[in-house]
């Protein structure tokens, strides 16, 4: 008898995550995948190289390879304005970021770029670029602004105005620009895995909205179990899940479209790139 092996699901290791994470733990919905917890660069190269099957991809490699995977619906990353996690940090006011030097956290793709358009097209600021490790000291010791995501960003959002440091939420800053939606990720299976099991995409698909849903009905307890192990009270991380939007709707795919046709601006991003929905 053959036996059809569990899909291979990654899971971003950021708070950001939690919600959907949460609720599997609670219904046993981990039994039936084999679940790899990885930062979002090491994920993407991860199931664009067939280490994993289904599994979140930041928005940008989910562009530049959209031909490779199928998008499941109504499952993303994104902000509807402040996203509390996605920020650029700096030593001075965005506006005079101009001639200076801006490191780049290197577990971001969509972030960096977002980074980028807004300094450059919104903010008319032409500045010099590395990548780094997310250490925000380490980085500003050798730039003058740094772009972080995830945990790390969540900290200094609330603590580096402590500091003297400005605090630029990408999120809102999209949102202010354009009124719309920005999405960070969105959760992917790979065609070829796809068009062999189906039946498998949509069961994690439906695990996953229904574990969100769980999560979000509990946002509160969620937040004060999490706070026992993490460095934010229950308060903060509360305010933090309800920030974020997890959905893939019509407005969240019209700002996936101004965020290509911006990205393609730059040459960042092939122009008739599109998502391609389960």
């Amino acid at each position: 008898m053959t036996t059809t092996r569990r899909p291979r699901v990654g899971h971003i290791d950021f708070l950001n995550c939690l919600p959907l994470y949460d609720g599997l733990v609670r219904s046993g919905g981990l039994l039936d995948v084999r679940l790899r917890r990885e930062t979002p660069d090491v994920l993407n190269g991860l199931l664009l190289s067939g280490e994993l099957d289904i599994g979140p991809i930041s928005l940008v490699p989910a562009l530049q390879h959209h031909r490779e995977i199928v998008v499941l619906p109504d499952l993303a990353v994104g902000s509807d304005g402040p996203v509390l996690s996605v920020v650029l940090v700096s030593k001075r006011p965005v506006e005079e970021l101009d001639g200076t030097h801006v490191a780049l956290g290197s577990t971001s793709r969509t972030s960096v770029l977002l980074a980028q358009l807004l300094l450059a097209q919104r903010y008319g600021v032409k500045a010099s670029f590395e990548t780094a490790l997310p250490d925000l000291g380490t980085m500003l010791r050798s730039a003058d602004a740094a772009v972080l995501i995830g945990d790390p960003a969540l900290r200094a959002t609330y603590e580096a105005p402590a500091m003297g440091l400005q605090v630029l939420d990408l999120g809102a800053a999209w949102k202010d620009w354009t009124g719309l939606p920005m999405v960070f990720a969105v959760w992917a299976a790979r065609r070829d895995y796809f068009e062999a099991h189906p039946d498998q995409v949509a069961d994690v698909q439906r695990s996953f909205r229904a574990s969100l849903s769980d999560s979000l009905a509990r946002v509160d307890e969620v937040a004060a179990r999490a706070a026992e192990w993490e460095p934010f009270d229950a308060a903060t991380l509360a305010g933090y899940f309800r920030a974020l939007d997890f959905r893939l709707g019509e407005r969240q795919l019209e700002g996936v479209r101004e965020f290509t046709r911006r990205g393609a601006q730059l040459g960042a991003l092939p122009a008739d790139a599109t998502l391609d929905i389960a």
